[in-house]
């Protein structure tokens, strides 16, 4: 049964859909596609902290969140576009443009493409030209020319292999997206000899939460046989209170490789919602690294199916949560076809009076003999108020797997830190050290050196004793 309180949100959800539905882009999401999301939410609620799956996320923002989207921020000395004041309210009049210089430094060899509040910021983004195979198009504005006539009526289909979000019961936060969505980054990969593609996706929050709601939203598809590497990024201002929710889609073609790399940097105070939606086709690769360390309350859901023969996932995932932060994830990973091999690994760290969770959850179907998947989660306590969870959960249905788990969450190693005590080190200097260490199994994994640099600063400069730690670096 409903919980009253889920009702009245559904209900607020509908109505600020019915006032902005006339004034959301076609070309992002079809009028169908977003009155089924909405119908969705209105039937099956928004997620409690009652359900298993979320009992250790921290949902008491959506009870004060305005889910009508926050608008396109405006480039010094434009105009609102008519009907913008529907979308955003009069704030979208005020909110301007971040200056290049601070976004994070760009990536050698990387096309570069920046939204902001969810909306493409041509101004911030440096496409590279010459990649052969690649195709990337901001949906709201290539489906629109002037005076908001279509000039193509398919830039990017959404692969029909994706699960059905309404049918996905941890999912159901997309449907907000879906319904909402201002702008979508599409992201095409043909078939291509040589050296993979590379693309990073920006993603800047500036709008407050009485502004009202970022929609990032990301496309990949990739052909058979191509490659693609991946960066894709969520920043804030360092004590803004956004609200933002974000969907990505992914669909990896048979023998594609995909390698893709996730930084989330949210404001000190932003509510963080984030989906994640893939399928692997036969001999598939996808290399999945995550890094949450921003936000005040996060969230992040990731639904993977191993459709294909073969295929493989390697999913990562690097926490860190200080003060009254919450950083929660949910990870299923479900085989469907034989001989297919999935590896997960989590590290958190958790203080002050933080909590970092993580649920792994592997699903061998029936079909999926020969199945091949290993768990290694684990949290670390740094503080005497701080909180951390790690649950893994296997579900078998066949015999001919390979499956192996383990989960652990504890203080640091004693024995570690005696032995670099007895080295001269002092306690402070010997701890700082072994947290480093602890995070570095799965920071190390980022085979880009520029981009783990940028990323161990950014860990680095989380942490409270950030100045030490940078000295090591």
């Amino acid at each position: 049964m409903t919980e009253p309180r889920t009702s009245a949100l559904s209900k607020r959800v509908l109505d600020e859909y019915a006032a902005v539905r006339d004034t959301l882009p076609a070309g992002v999401v079809s009028a169908e596609r977003r009155q089924e999301a909405i119908q969705s939410v209105a039937a099956h609620g928004l997620p409690s902290s009652r359900e298993e799956n979320w009992r250790y996320s921290n949902l008491r923002p959506l009870e004060r969140a305005r889910f009508a989207p926050a608008g396109e921020p405006l480039a010094a000395g434009v105009s609102p576009a008519p009907g913008a004041a529907a979308v955003a309210g009069a704030a979208a009049t005020t909110r301007s443009l971040p200056s290049p210089s601070e976004l994070p430094a760009k990536l050698e060899r990387f096309a570069r493409y920046t939204f902001v509040d969810g909306v493409f910021a041509p101004e911030l983004s440096s496409p590279t030209q010459g990649q052969a195979g690649l195709t990337v198009h901001s949906l709201r504005r290539a489906t629109q020319g002037a005076g908001g006539r279509s000039v193509s009526k398919t830039v990017f289909q959404l692969p029909r292999t994706l699960p059905a979000l309404r049918h996905l019961p941890e999912a159901r936060l997309a449907l907000l997206n879906e319904a909402f969505a201002t702008d979508t980054a599409a992201i095409h990969v043909e078939d291509a000899a040589g050296e993979p593609v590379r693309v990073e996706v920006l993603f800047i929050a500036i709008a407050g939460a009485e502004t009202g709601t970022s929609y990032p939203r990301v496309q990949v598809s990739l052909d058979p046989g191509s490659r693609l590497i991946m960066v894709e990024r969520h920043i804030g201002a360092s004590g803004g209170a956004s609200f933002i929710n974000s969907s990505v889609t992914v669909d990896v073609g048979r023998g594609a490789h995909l390698t893709h790399y996730r930084l989330q940097q949210a404001g000190a105070r932003a509510t963080w919602l984030d989906t994640l939606s893939a399928v692997l086709a036969a001999d598939a690769r996808y290399g999945l690294l995550t890094v949450n360390i921003g936000g005040l309350s996060a969230r992040s859901t990731t639904h993977v199916q191993m459709a294909g023969p073969g295929a493989e996932l390697t999913l990562s995932v690097a926490a860190l949560g200080d003060r009254q932060q919450v950083q929660d994830n949910f990870a299923l990973v479900e085989h469907i076809a034989p001989r297919a091999r999935t590896e997960q690994t989590f590290r958190g760290i958790t203080s002050g009076r933080a909590r970092v969770g993580f649920n792994g959850k592997i699903v061998v179907r029936k079909a999926a003999a020969g199945t091949d998947s290993r768990q290694s989660l684990r949290g670390l306590l740094a503080g005497p108020e701080a909180e951390i969870d790690v649950r893994p959960q296997l579900e078998i249905y066949t015999d001919d797997v390979r499956c192996s788990h383990g989960a652990t969450a504890g203080k640091l190693d004693d024995d570690m830190l005696f032995y670099l005590l007895s080295r001269g080190l002092s306690p402070e200097v010997a701890q700082r050290l072994l947290k480093w260490a602890f995070l570095e199994d799965v920071v190390s994994k980022i085979q880009l050196p520029e981009l783990r640099r940028q990323i161990e600063h950014d860990l680095a400069g989380q942490m409270a004793d950030a100045a030490s730690l940078k000295e090591l670096l």
